[in-house]
């Protein structure tokens, strides 16, 4: 049952506020949503990347390909794919229930740019930064 489907309460405007403010919350969570998967989204791609942008010894490893092409996108992913979820998800299903598809669909997006995405790293940890 959509909002505009709703039926008035005999009692005037109290409902249609009820209404307004939880289309008002659902809309926060979905903000609150875009904030929290760029977040993680940087929590997770930024320190993977770090010898691409780093680039080891005199900048000579830098991988401008991720820098400039492949952290933005997993940056922009983060940031649009909680809340379009959330809104898709919220047409059909309740709030926690929505929560709950959310966080399956960021889990199950992490989990397959683990599997596909492999930055440039450094040589191996055997060797230190010198002297």
């Amino acid at each position: 049952m959509s909002f505009e489907d709703r039926p008035e309460s005999a009692g005037g405007d109290g409902a249609a506020e009820s209404g307004e403010r939880d289309e008002r919350v659902l809309n926060s969570v979905g903000c609150l949503l875009a904030v929290a998967g760029v977040l993680i989204a940087a929590a997770y791609a930024m320190p993977r990347a770090e010898y691409s942008y780093d680039g080891g010894f005199e900048d000579q490893d830098t991988d401008w390909s991720t820098v400039l092409v492949e952290l933005p996108l997993i940056l922009l992913a983060g940031f649009a794919v909680p809340p379009l979820t959330w809104a898709a998800a919220t047409r059909r299903l309740r709030p926690w229930a929505a929560a709950l598809v959310c966080l399956a669909v960021v889990a199950l997006g992490l989990w397959g740019l683990d599997a596909v995405w492999h930055p440039k790293q450094g040589p191996d940890p055997g060797y230190g930064p010198g002297i």
